[in-house]
């Protein structure tokens, strides 16, 4: 446990991606298997069983620490894992302990071991156990390891490429097999070190490595003949690839995550093919595709119901075929491709499908008025493809380009703040903002909303919320905020602080959507900070009734 404690304060303490990924080449060459593989699988996928530390771990301290000043320390660090192994007594200089051991450091693979066999009811004990078995930081690593998310800077992504340069190998041949191997990995490490064949996916449909595009820039125009690209719409849904082999049928996100059990209605359509296709999910009803809202509401569920099946029906919008009937398309040509989609597509007919229809254009001009377009027919933009370009793992340049609509901005108030995570722990860098409510009945003064009456005769109505956002300022920005929020505070509601609706913020978002969620009815899509306004005052800020207006119907295409 020591050495995987050591990796993950240093991972904490460097932002530098190159760093990162030599720290973690370093430990996975110099540890033995299976810790090097049960890290891997925390760092990455996670643990293959997760505990319910949010309800044992403040029962452990009611023993060791008074409860609220837990909360309050809690709150205070950000981070509950750093919190306890912060304030867990220090026992390992006493007596062994009942189970007879000489209270040294577990190991990783002794940790997952003994909680992955324990009854439930045991599991407090053996927690507590072992905490007092482990210094700081190696308290620190047990909490994240049993959690499942050590939330360090590093990505699943990020550990494989960390595997490729240690080996010496190809990250995407990792992720050709990684749906081929179970934690701890030794199959993987096995063939990377040379000492066994390459893992065999066999007839288990696994994740193959997405390509992705660049967004273009306007010096890649001059580079760019219109005749060598094909363009399709730009979908606001989320990249998927679905492999299906022996009546076996997955769906992965674009990082490769499993979703088959989110979208059964999916998995249904494609358990007697034997191909691997790439795609946009989407909600569509009658041909028309939903916000992405709707989409939201299928992602993550562990179970779906009969309502919600039918509520938000699912959709793939298909881009490209990879493999037909075991036959590796992803050596030939975008151009190629697409006809071998479309003829199999046709033969195959899997329900809930369609292809991305193809934009026809003849130059950059006419392009350009179709991109225009895409916001007022719902769209989130266009994409360009070679139709030359191979399928290519990662982001390869010079082959695929992105081209979204324009940002839409809007001026809200603050309203409430919460303190980060990690190193914005001690800031309160999230921020929640809203927009007068001129729709309807009207609190005109801001006691109602806030137990205050700072500046209720100028007040214009009453400040709904339609967004959060935590990005989009330097840290400069960030310290000043925090400093507003620290002087301007109005009440407190557990972490989150209400503050005096005086502060102006021009949000930046994709788009804006119904939401049942806020007390507005809206929600923008993928907000972020684009300027601080000091100089503006609250009451010139945007109303409701505006931010409706941006609000599109559905798309037809």
């Amino acid at each position: 446990m020591q050495p995987f404690a050591k990796l993950l304060d240093q991972l904490a303490c460097t932002q530098s991606r190159n760093r990162k990924i030599a720290l973690l080449a370093d430990y996975f060459t110099a540890t033995p298997d299976p810790d090097r593989g049960w890290a891997l699988a925390a760092l990455s996928d996670g643990l293959p069983y997760s505990l319910p530390l949010r309800r044992i771990l403040p029962e452990l301290m009611a023993g060791t620490v008074d409860p609220e000043l837990y909360r309050l320390s809690r709150d205070y660090v950000g981070d509950t894992a750093e919190t306890v192994s912060l304030l867990w007594r220090d026992r390992r200089k006493g007596a062994a302990s009942a189970t007879g051991d000489n209270r040294s450091p577990p190991s990783i693979s002794d940790v997952v071991m003994t909680f992955g066999t324990a009854p439930r009811d045991c599991v407090p004990r053996l927690l507590a156990e072992t905490l007092d078995r482990l210094d700081i930081s190696g308290r620190f690593a047990l909490l994240k390891l049993l959690a499942g998310a050590p939330r360090v800077g590093v990505s699943a992504r990020l550990a494989k490429t960390a595997l490729a340069i240690a080996f010496e190998h190809e990250v995407g041949e990792i992720e050709e097999v990684w749906h081929a191997v179970d934690p701890p990995y030794r199959e993987l490490f096995g063939w990377l070190t040379g000492k066994s064949a390459k893992p065999d996916p066999g007839s288990r449909p696994v994740f193959r490595p997405l390509m992705l595009a660049h967004p273009i820039e306007d010096e890649d125009w001059a580079r760019l003949d219109p005749g060598e690209l094909n363009a399709e719409w730009k979908w606001d849904g989320i990249r998927v690839q679905i492999a299906a082999i022996g009546g076996h049928m997955r769906l992965f996100s674009r990082t490769g995550d499993d979703i088959s059990k989110s979208f059964p209605e999916i998995a249904s359509a494609f358990t007697r093919r034997h191909c691997v296709v790439d795609g946009e999910l989407l909600v569509v009803r009658n041909g028309d595709v939903a916000p992405f809202n709707d989409l939201q509401q299928r992602l993550n569920r562990k179970t779906v119901s009969a309502r919600m099946l039918r509520d938000y029906p699912a959709h793939v919008r298909l881009y490209d075929l990879l493999f037909d009937a075991g036959e590796d398309l992803r050596g030939l040509p975008f151009e190629e491709r697409r006809k071998r989609l479309a003829a199999w597509h046709e033969n195959a007919a899997p329900p809930l499908t369609d292809l991305s229809a193809t934009v026809r254009f003849s130059s950059f001009e006419e392009l350009s008025a179709i991109w225009q377009g895409t916001r007022a027919d719902g769209i989130e933009g266009l994409m360009l493809k070679r139709k030359s370009s191979p399928y290519l793992a990662g982001r390869p340049k010079g082959h695929w380009w992105k081209w979204k609509r324009a940002p839409l901005t809007l001026d809200c108030v603050l309203m409430y703040a919460q303190r980060g995570s990690g190193k914005r722990s001690s800031f309160y860098s999230d921020y929640t903002f809203g927009v007068w409510r001129d729709d309807g009945p009207a609190t005109l003064s801001l006691e109602a909303n806030y137990g205050s009456e700072t500046d209720a005769h100028a007040a214009p109505g009453e400040l709904v919320p339609v967004g959060k956002a935590y990005s989009g300022f330097t840290d400069e920005e960030l310290r000043k905020l925090d400093r507003f929020v620290r002087t301007n505070t109005l009440q407190r509601f557990g972490p989150v602080r209400a503050v005096a609706p005086t502060l102006v913020l021009e949000v930046a978002f994709d788009a804006v959507q119904f939401s049942t969620r806020h007390k507005s009815g809206v929600a923008m899509r993928f907000p972020r900070i684009a300027r601080i306004r000091w100089d503006k005052p609250a009451v010139e800020a945007d109303t409701l009734t505006t931010i409706k207006a941006l609000i599109r119907a559905p798309a037809t295409l």
